[in-house]
């Protein structure tokens, strides 16, 4: 179904995609009337009796798309008006019948979900390919706000743009402790930041079944739009106004969502509520238009291999396939850049088939000397800690050039460890040679 659209000038470098347009009647809702009048009657079922105008706002469609079905759920005596006043039929007050008490009760068996209204698969498959994370812009200048906090070589910096812009996978690798989550982190940040806001549903239909999309505790949502201003005194303007926003959407920032071992294959197909009949969407489903971290990979509940052969199409043709409870499959978008990150050797991991589908690979190894010291400086200024370069010459000599590694994360962790120590002997934190040693040798000696 073709959506007619506004465009919306957004709040950072990436314009913002246009928005979806309110629908002006029911046909343009994409929902068939059956759907709908189950919809008004499990409403009026689970919240009791509503004025007009509250309905529309919950259901996030303007009063004229549910007029129509109000008036045949009327005429068809399961529904009543208690009362209203001089606004007109918005300011109605509705409730169901003995008659309408039943068929609620029948349509909530078949599914309870009660909420906005979803748009039409084929509205959030267009509305995906209009906000895709391919062709973002992104410039060296736009990336150091959210890699400010990183020491990074320059062509290791300047291998990141690159990635970012393509929207394609990116597998970061190398021993532990050298930021490895952290730059993987700085590229969720500045797709959230500086990649432009989306607009994703509450939920949608696909062949008479609901999946519900927007997860509070995932989508942050752009609260900069003007669109979705919701003062009292404008609510009634809204539901009647035309050329307005379809509420059905939410305006969010590009998602960055982020698993680890915790993962396994099944958070990656739908989630059926058996008691209230409708569907949620997979957790890497998401994350489209966005970013899906997964940290630490090799150690989820599932193999590689087969968490790579449930993706190994979806990577290629950047769409995935849904299956309901029936059986039936559908085809969705699969437009996020995902992100791999491990400690673990890739070759261990992945064959040279699955690679060759990663198009960009970022190996992080042990930090040498020069700049494991801006490290441990940028870590010093951020605890508000002299630099001693004595305590740095102490590691080297003493672990550093006798077999250990060093690692990116030693210096967080050895400094908050002397912080620790001022601080319970209630000194002013400060850092010496001395206090190194101490640190060093209850966090790195009993491991060489």
């Amino acid at each position: 179904m073709s959506m007619s659209r506004h465009a919306i000038a957004d709040w950072d470098g990436n314009p913002a995609p246009e928005a979806p347009a309110s629908p002006e009647s029911l046909k343009e809702s994409g929902l068939t009337p059956g759907f709908l009048w189950d919809m008004l009657l499990r409403t009026l079922y689970a919240r009791g009796a509503m004025l007009g105008r509250d309905i529309a706002q919950l259901l996030c469609l303007p009063f004229k798309v549910v007029r129509d079905p109000l008036k045949f759920l009327k005429d068809e005596k399961c529904i009543q008006v208690d009362g209203g006043d001089l606004v007109g039929e918005v300011s109605y007050k509705f409730s169901l019948t003995d008659l309408g008490r039943k068929r609620a009760q029948d349509a909530m068996e078949q599914c309870a979900y009660v909420g906005p209204a979803p748009v039409p698969l084929e509205d959030y498959v267009e509305q995906c390919y209009r906000q895709t994370v391919t062709g973002l812009q992104c410039f060296p200048e736009s990336l150091k706000a959210p890699f400010g906090h990183l020491v990074l070589k320059e062509e290791m910096f300047n291998n990141i743009g690159p990635a970012i812009i393509s929207g394609r996978s990116v597998f970061i690798y190398g021993p532990p402790g050298n930021g490895k989550t952290a730059m993987a982190r700085a590229i969720g940040d500045f797709m959230n930041t500086a990649g432009g806001s989306i607009y994703i549903p509450y939920a949608f239909v696909a062949d008479g079944n609901i999946i519900t999309v927007y997860d509070p505790s995932l989508h942050v949502v752009d609260d900069t739009a003007t669109e979705y201003a919701d003062e009292a005194d404008a609510t009634v303007r809204k539901l009647l106004s035309t050329g307005a926003v379809d509420r059905r959407w939410v305006r969010v920032r590009r998602p960055v969502i982020v698993t680890g071992g915790e993962l396994n294959l099944s958070m990656l197909d739908l989630r059926y509520n058996a008691e209230a009949n409708f569907y949620q969407a997979p957790i890497h489903f998401k994350a489209n238009g966005g970013v899906f971290l997964i940290d630490d990979f090799g150690r989820q509940q599932c193999s590689p291999k087969e968490l790579l052969n449930r993706w190994i199409l979806p990577l290629e043709d950047r769409h995935d396939f849904l299956t309901v409870a029936s059986g039936k499959k559908f085809q969705v978008p699969f437009e996020q850049l995902i992100i791999f990150s491990t400690n673990l050797d890739p070759k261990d991991l992945v064959d040279d088939a699955f690679l060759r589908r990663i198009r960009h690979k970022v190996g992080i190894n042990a930090p040498q000397r020069d700049v494991y010291e801006k490290i441990f400086g940028a870590n010093c200024k951020r605890l508000g800690m002299n630099f001693d370069a004595a305590a740095v010459d102490y590691l080297y000599e003493r672990y550093y050039t006798r077999g250990r590694v060093p690692r990116a994360s030693d210096c967080r962790d050895l400094l908050e460890i002397v912080q620790s120590i001022c601080r319970y002997r209630r000194q002013p934190v400060h850092l010496t040679r001395d206090l190194m040693i101490e640190a060093s040798a209850s966090f790195i000696a009993e491991f060489t």
